[in-house]
This record gives C-alpha cells, structure tokens and sequence, in this order.
C-alpha cells in the first residue's frame, strides 16, 4: 500500500484530494497538512511514500516545502498539483525531483492515472538493458491522460470547475450556459466525469414527466 500526504490549505479541495486518493486501489491517505509547516512536521514523524503538494501554500511555497524535504533527507516523491501555469514553475519543480506536476482543476480519473503510472514506476524492477528501457519507464510515469476524441482538457476542465462550485447538483443545461458550449456538449463531458467516476448523476423529481439530471462531485467520504 502506497501511503500519501495530501498537502493543500483550502478546505473543500483537501478534502476532494483526500477522497480521490482513497478511490485509487493500492494507495491510502496517511493524513492531511492544510500548509507547508504542518506537512514537514508530519514527514518528521512518519514516513510516507508520497506527497499530494499543492504550491500556494499560506506559509510556505510548495517549492520550498520540496527543497526543505530534500535537505532533510526525506525519501517521500512528490506530485505537485497547482493552478500554477508558468513553465518556469515547471522547470523548478523538475530540478527539485517532483515526480508528476498536476495542474488544478482536475478529475479523478486524471489523478488516479498519474497514480496509477506512479504505482507501475515503484513496482518495476530488475536492471534496464539499453537507453530504451531507461526512457519507456520515465515515460510512463510522467505520460499523459487521454481524453475521448474531440473533448479537450480545457473544456473538461471548465466543466469541472462549474460543478466543485454546485454542490446541489447542476443541470445539463446550467454547464453549458456557464462554460458557454451547447447542451449536447456539455452533456457529453458530464458523461465523462461520470464515467470516470469524478462526478455523480442525480435525478431531480419535481414536476410531471421525467425527472431532470443533475450532476455534482461525489459527496462519498
């Protein structure tokens, strides 16, 4: 069982981490740091294989967590997730070994495959017999998620915002309107995030005929 640290100060997002997480098979919440202080006390007392580190932190900056971790002699990998889209960024994080860089928002199914390649990267073993070998395992720790033909993680990300943002559950129609993009667009993404399991379907009864669809993050803990 891989054991993670979910390192993020805002709320209902540590909360999304720490849930995702626990949906993952082979992987388990160790605990949840809510700034940069609180996750180096933590890997001060216990070990863990992974850490989920959010950037702006409201101490430290999560590279600064990472190069703290680093001097310490920490064993513990990193994925960072951040809303942060500065190549620069990327590039320090690179430097400092951050295994995976995530940026927000994000869906469970992209979190559980950069998991999921994590997994695979720990698990293999034995000795590589050219170049070659060396470069498929980095590439398949740090490969990239894809999307069903014609959707774009622009939009799907857009779509997921719209829904951390309705906790009551939001229509077809309510995405569309707010990402701007039609309702069978919107609806096809919505079936995705379903599918993927990073939302929910739930029908609303109300008037007469049939009853209305709505869509929400998962609320399971």
């Amino acid at each position: 069982m891989i054991s993670v640290l979910v390192v993020e100060d805002e709320e209902i997002t540590a909360e999304a981490n720490r849930v995702f997480v626990g949906r993952v098979p082979g992987f388990e919440v160790a605990g949840v740091a809510r700034s940069g202080s609180e996750a180096l006390r933590f890997l001060r007392g216990k070990k863990v294989d992974l850490v989920l580190l959010d950037l702006h932190l409201p101490d430290l900056h999560g590279l600064e967590v990472c190069r703290a971790i680093r001097a310490a002699g920490l064993t513990c990998d990193v994925i960072v997730v951040t809303s942060a889209r500065d190549l620069a960024m990327v590039r320090s994080a690179v430097s400092m070994g951050v295994a995976q860089y995530l940026l927000k928002p994000f869906t469970f199914a992209t979190l559980r495959e950069k998991l999921n390649r994590y997994a695979a990267f720990r698990a293999s073993e034995g000795e590589v017999t050219g170049q070659a070998d060396v470069d498929r395992a980095l590439a398949g720790l740090r490969g990239d998620a894809r999307l069903p033909k014609g959707m774009t993680q622009d939009t799907l990300d857009a779509v997921t915002t719209q829904l951390r943002g309705g906790r009551e559950g939001l229509s077809a129609q309510a995405v569309a309107t707010a990402v701007g993009v039609s309702r069978v667009t919107a609806r096809r993404y919505l079936e995705h995030l379903v599918e993927s399991g990073a939302a929910d379907r739930v029908p609303q009864y109300g008037g007469v005929g049939r009853p209305e669809l709505l869509y929400r993050m998962p609320t399971e803990s």
